[in-house]
């Protein structure tokens, strides 16, 4: 098994627990560089809760931020995501062969109590 930074892929999977944060990831999917303004504009919350949400986003990696005077802009980094896919890649395969070898034990079992 590869080894994953544990630690990492919680902090991932915790961001990715929040719709909020999830809607702000998928929007820097379609338009990079977002200031935090342009972020909080589509949410009925306070500035200060947004950025609580990018805080949150950054300390895992998930975004970068730039400063530009008193202007954030915030881009996406996909390498937490990433890691975190690999790391259910790796569960979906073992699974995958687990249930595979159940489905085949029951169809010869099923068969033997045919017989």
């Amino acid at each position: 098994m590869v080894k994953y930074d544990t630690q990492q892929i919680d902090r991932t999977f915790y961001a990715l627990s929040d719709t909020t944060r999830r809607e702000i990831l998928f929007r820097l999917t379609k338009q990079d560089d977002l200031t935090i303004m342009e972020i909080a504009k589509p949410y009925e919350m306070s500035l200060p809760a947004v950025s609580k949400h990018i805080k949150i986003l950054e300390e895992c990696g998930m975004v970068n931020r730039k400063v530009d005077g008193r202007v954030h802009i915030i881009s996406l980094n996909t390498k937490p995501m990433r890691d975190a896919y690999n790391w259910l890649e790796y569960y979906s395969r073992f699974w995958e062969t687990k249930l595979g070898s159940l489905k085949q034990y029951l169809e010869n079992k099923e068969r033997d109590s045919d017989e």
